[in-house]
């Protein structure tokens, strides 16, 4: 039976071209959800299914919302993988990029291509809210003169013409997927112990001065990597923070002493997840 995975978009989308290409060669089956709510909400109905979440992105940033969601859910991560995002402009076949009037994307693809688009300004912009959902909505309905903004992946699914490839101002935009299970479940497919060199924390500190240094130093003490810092006001508490932090480190056990160490001076401390660090697609 085919592995089923949580995604958050249309059938073509970046998440569904990265779910894929983590478990390659094994096949997937998808399941596709509106919104990343939606998508939590169908991960807590049936604990056999996985979900693959966007991150963090190296132009936009970490997403916010969805460190929220995960920290809120029972869910904990197995794997990462990191995609290169590469835009390509695709149309229905035949077409010349000059008989074309109109492009549609997501908002953040759109930006992403702006020199690009600026380059063509016979092309009228408009927003969308998916990437493959914009490829979908031209190829089902035969839409001429318009192009859409979306992956490769998502232009040979909806059977377009590629006008252009790598049109992405900046070459070196990847995002950071997360990929998520049940705890039920995840034990079974996370990596064995010796291969772990990656983990995910959330935690609040105490009020009190020097709070946040006394973690670093305990950390640095126990030779771990403290490769992302992210803090979240907190809401109601004014001025306190919550610390998503990312740890990379080269000795499980190591790893799990430093967590014994800082665990009494932290407050509402939680394990995300203990994975394989995926590098850089190139």
């Amino acid at each position: 039976m085919k592995r089923k995975v949580t995604i958050q978009g249309v059938a073509g989308c970046y998440h569904d071209a990265a779910a894929r290409a983590y478990f390659h060669p094994q096949e997937i089956d998808t399941v596709p959800c509106d919104t990343f709510n939606s998508m939590f909400e169908t991960l807590d109905t049936d604990a056999s299914l996985i979900g693959i979440l966007a991150i963090e992105n190296t132009i936009a940033g970490a997403l916010l919302q969805n460190h929220e969601l995960l920290r809120k859910s029972n869910l904990t991560i197995i794997g990462e993988y990191k995609m290169r995002i590469s835009h390509v402009l695709a149309a229905i076949k035949e077409q010349k990029i000059e008989e074309l009037y109109e492009v549609n994307s997501h908002p953040m693809a759109l930006m992403q291509c702006e020199q690009y688009l600026r380059k063509h300004p016979n092309l009228r912009i408009v927003e969308k809210t998916d990437t493959a959902g914009s490829a979908k909505d031209i190829s089902e309905n035969n839409l001429t003169g318009h192009a859409a903004i979306c992956g490769e992946f998502a232009a040979n699914l909806y059977n377009l013409d590629i006008i252009d490839k790598g049109i992405e101002t900046n070459k070196r935009n990847f995002t950071r997927f997360l990929i998520l299970a049940d705890p039920l479940v995840a034990q079974e497919l996370k990596p064995k112990d010796e291969e772990l060199n990656k983990a995910s924390v959330v935690f609040t500190l105490p009020h009190t001065q020097g709070a946040l240094s006394k973690i670093l130093t305990i950390f640095t003490f126990y030779d771990m990597n403290l490769s992302k810092i992210q803090s979240m006001p907190i809401i109601g508490r004014e001025w306190e923070y919550r610390f998503y932090v990312d740890i990379t480190f080269s000795s499980f056990v190591r790893y799990r002493q430093a967590l014994d160490a800082v665990r009494p001076l932290l407050n509402d401390f939680k394990v995300l997840g203990e994975y394989k660090e995926c590098k850089n697609e190139i």
